[in-house]
């Protein structure tokens, strides 16, 4: 059974993802579509919109056979750890193929940028250093780096977000000498940041989420936006007396955290580096929301994504010891389960004797320090909810198992 792998967070599940998905299956031309995906907080340090258990449902509904989880020390984090972190687990599962969407849309120039990379590694790790001292974002000195290189016009844009993404998959699968065939489909229509619904089917995560989060407007104003599967979760969590999960929820426990460590312990939190934390404490103080806060702290050298993460980190009380522990293995140290379908499952059997990480359905009683950030992750995801409904969602960490659809969508 030929597999696809997709690398995902489904914040939430929207048409552009159904194209991918589809489009992917195709290229590949796979019979399993698997998904890595985020649990609780993204890679761009963001809480997700909705519990991955909902996301899961959205994404076996509109097509996908097996989903797992992208452990929390992989999910918060800059793109070479978030890629490294979801193709070790793609490797482990026995995928074939990793396909993911690109500006580029063309995956022969993204080969060709790995080999002029890799030539060029020092000449362009000196420009990034550079470019870093003289205040730029890493982001943005990575950016300037590249373009100081002179690259051949072909190489794809690294200025672009899912180019960025792309490119680190696909050094990833050669640091880890993986087998796994690296594989593009272009992004359709919207981009990555796209604030505004489009006119057309397709349209931005982001987008969607801020019509639902910022402007606060019902979920049948997103509908034409995403799948009927996708639509019917939103509006059955939503008619459960749930809520969509954003930052502002979450401002006044990231207050109670920042406020009550001293200095000298939030510098030992994990992506605290150049005196972030006295500028985060600082700050903190003062501002009233969190899009008040971060609209403060923001600087050239500290983006808005690097902040936000941070925050996570805050939230979580994940300090860089135990992270550096946790990344010690250099990829996932498990693998959970979040759901299938009779074709996913099928194929996890038969792939599961070969894998040589172990399979979970559930948290384990005996966990990995992975499997403890995992579960710190998820005990902060839910705590903007009500004690009664906190404990529920608690418990169900131990006790649900994954979703099981009886027919493939």
């Amino acid at each position: 059974m030929k597999a696809v792998g997709l690398i995902v967070e489904y914040n939430p599940f929207h048409n552009g993802h159904l194209y991918h998905l589809n489009a992917s299956r195709e290229a590949a031309d796979a019979e399993v579509v698997i998904c890595v995906m985020s649990g609780y907080f993204l890679q761009r340090g963001e809480p997700a919109l909705l519990p991955r258990r909902e996301r899961t449902k959205m994404a076996l509904r509109s097509g996908a056979d097996l989903v797992v989880e992208l452990p929390y020390i992989f999910s918060s984090q800059h793109a070479d750890w978030f890629a490294r972190g979801a193709v070790s687990v793609l490797e482990q599962l026995g995928t074939d193929t990793i396909c993911f969407g690109s500006e580029q849309g063309d995956i022969k120039p993204f080969l060709k940028l790995l080999e002029f990379l890799q030539t060029r590694r020092e000449e362009y790790s000196s420009y990034i250093k550079s470019f870093s001292k003289q205040g730029f974002s890493y982001p943005k000195a990575a950016s300037m780096a590249f373009q100081q290189l002179a690259p051949d016009r072909e190489l794809p844009d690294l200025t672009k977000p899912n180019n960025i993404l792309g490119f680190h998959y696909i050094q990833a699968i050669h640091d880890l000498q993986s087998s796994i065939q690296p594989e593009t489909v272009r992004r359709m229509q919207a981009g990555y940041h796209d604030e505004t619904l489009s006119s057309s089917a397709i349209s931005s995560a982001t987008s969607i989420r801020r019509r639902l989060i910022e402007e606060k407007q019902p979920v049948h104003t997103v509908q034409e936006a995403v799948p009927e599967a996708s639509f019917q979760v939103m509006e059955s969590f939503i008619n459960d007396g749930s809520f969509f999960y954003d930052w502002e929820k979450y401002y006044p426990y990231l207050q109670a955290k920042a406020l009550t460590l001293s200095p000298s312990l939030l510098s030992e939190l994990y992506e605290a580096e150049e005196g972030i934390h006295h500028r985060f404490q600082s700050f903190i103080k003062t501002e009233n929301s969190f899009h008040a806060f971060m609209s403060a702290l923001k600087t050239k050298r500290y983006t808005w994504t690097r902040l936000q993460r941070f925050a996570v980190q805050v939230l979580t009380g994940t300090f860089k010891k135990e992270a550096g522990a946790a990344l010690a293995s250099n990829g996932a140290d498990h693998i959970r389960i979040l759901g299938m379908n009779p074709q996913g499952q099928a194929y996890l059997n038969r792939v599961k004797k070969q894998c040589a990480l172990p399979l979970f359905s559930k948290l384990p009683k005996h966990k990995t320090l992975q499997q403890q950030l995992d579960e710190k992750a998820a005990m902060a995801y839910y705590l903007p909810l009500p004690p009664a409904s906190r404990k529920k969602r608690w418990r169900q960490e131990y006790e649900q198992p994954p979703i099981i659809l009886k027919e493939r969508t």
